[in-house]
């Protein structure tokens, strides 16, 4: 944590650490060790030339998970490919989430389609016979803690590893009262915190996709022992909340500034966010549209520039990041935010429209301000769903919103471009033509 702004994250020198990359939390379709580590190997080289730091990874998954053939006992060749995996991580200076659990049913929940996970635990059918077993007995938190204490020994005290998460969208396990979740939460983050002193410890939900999840949003991320405030949310039109059908830079900015308001001294993450098909039936089919990269641009540059302490990580990795050849916006953002310090400049976040259908997300700082314009007139479904071209915004006036602003420069992430502006004595600012977004850079 940062011991300057409880909103952001720190580095253990103490300097800003803005978590920017991806979900890698699994290879798809692959067994062998070797093709693992060339997965991640290629993976890990793609975000970092383009400025990332960060990924989040599964330890429950087949390739990973130890606890593979017996309960109690752990598999030390599983975890050294998790030791190789890490040693690749810190070769490319990306800091590592653990995801210690996911699976929903002890028995009889195999993986939905062929390059996804199993949802089960069947090693744990001997002596565990039900999901609530698992969370309410002894028995079932000692098999928890003791795979967690394994861990611990082996990886408390590595710096590559960021943190900890108990458990994938722990409200989605197959349970009748959910209300025992949140109490188990309550005693495990406490627990693992103990085992994993030195490395953050949390908790995640599944899609901030209604009023019911909204409530149990509230409440978790409001848990003390919760040191992150995280969401999940999809561009989803089977959503029942209709932000969940918004243009993607609206439906980031909301679940962010919306978990603000819930926990204003923790750092907010959307720490999962991507397209799917109604009601999560599949990856968004518009995706092969999008060859561009319109929604991984807004579901970057929407979360941070309304107050997150990171970019938005993006699911679908695969079908979408790398099947598309996107890695290069990580670049983009990564070059917008580089001489912007949010903890430096103690910044405040805020959202406003301006003519001509602009949106801004800016962070105002004590000496330097940087905003992100993005067209309202175009989107998701005017470009991807629709066909038709984002337009060029010509001839715009901005306000100088930084007192005593004496230099303005411009980034277009889409051309990769800096330039040089002016400010009149009335603080009128010229935007140069631009399509989709701009970044103002305001410094006294």
């Amino acid at each position: 944590m940062n011991q300057k702004d409880a909103r952001y994250l720190a580095l253990s020198d103490g300097s800003t650490f803005i978590p920017i990359g991806a979900n890698i939390c699994f290879p798809r379709l692959i067994s062998k060790e070797t093709d693992v580590l060339a997965y991640y190997d290629h993976y890990f080289r793609q975000l970092a030339a383009n400025g990332g730091n960060f990924t989040r990874i599964w330890l429950s998954v087949p390739l990973f998970e130890v606890e593979n053939k017996e309960a109690g006992k752990y598999d030390v060749q599983q975890a050294e490919r998790i030791d190789k995996v890490l040693a690749l991580a810190k070769k490319y200076t990306i800091r590592v989430k653990f995801c210690l659990e996911h699976f929903r049913k002890i028995t009889n929940s195999p993986a939905p389609f062929p390059s996804s996970v199993p949802f089960d635990r069947p090693v744990y059918a001997a002596d565990i016979a039900t999901m609530e077993d698992f969370f309410l007995t002894e028995k079932g938190k000692k098999r928890y803690l003791d795979r967690v204490d394994f861990f611990a020994k082996r990886y408390g005290n590595n710096p590559t590893v960021f943190g900890w998460e108990l458990w994938n969208e722990v409200n989605a396990v197959n349970v009748k009262d959910k209300e025992m979740l949140l109490k188990w939460t309550q005693e495990m983050l406490v627990e693992v915190k103990k085992r994993l002193p030195r490395q953050l410890v949390m908790q995640t939900l599944g899609s901030f996709d209604s009023e019911a999840a909204t409530e149990l949003y509230r409440h978790y991320s409001q848990l003390p022992q919760n040191q992150l405030a995280q969401a999940h949310r999809y561009l989803d039109t089977g959503a029942a909340l209709a932000i969940c059908q918004a243009p993607m830079d609206e439906l980031g900015s909301d679940a962010v500034r919306t978990l603000k308001r819930f926990s204003p001294d923790k750092p907010v993450i959307l720490s999962e966010v991507g397209g799917v098909e109604p009601h999560h039936a599949g990856p968004l089919k518009l995706y092969e549209k999008d060859s561009l990269g319109i929604l991984l641009h807004d579901l970057l540059f929407a979360p941070f520039f309304s107050g997150a302490a990171a970019p938005g990580q993006s699911w679908h990795w695969d079908y979408y990041l790398e099947k598309n050849s996107l890695w290069w916006h990580f670049g983009r953002f990564s070059e917008a935010v580089s001489r912007f310090d949010p903890v430096v400049e103690k910044a405040e976040s805020f959202v406003d429209t301006l003519s001509n259908q602009l949106k801004l997300y800016g962070l105002r700082g004590t000496k330097t301000t940087l905003l992100w314009l993005r067209d309202g007139a175009v989107n998701w479904k005017t470009e991807l769903a629709e066909g038709q071209p984002a337009r060029v915004i010509s001839g715009q006036q901005l306000t100088a919103s930084l007192k005593n602003a004496r230099k303005v420069s411009f980034y277009d992430p889409w051309e990769n471009r800096w330039t040089q502006g002016t400010i009149s004595p009335e603080g009128k600012i010229n935007l140069p033509d631009f399509s989709r977004s701009l970044i103002v850079k305001l410094e006294k």
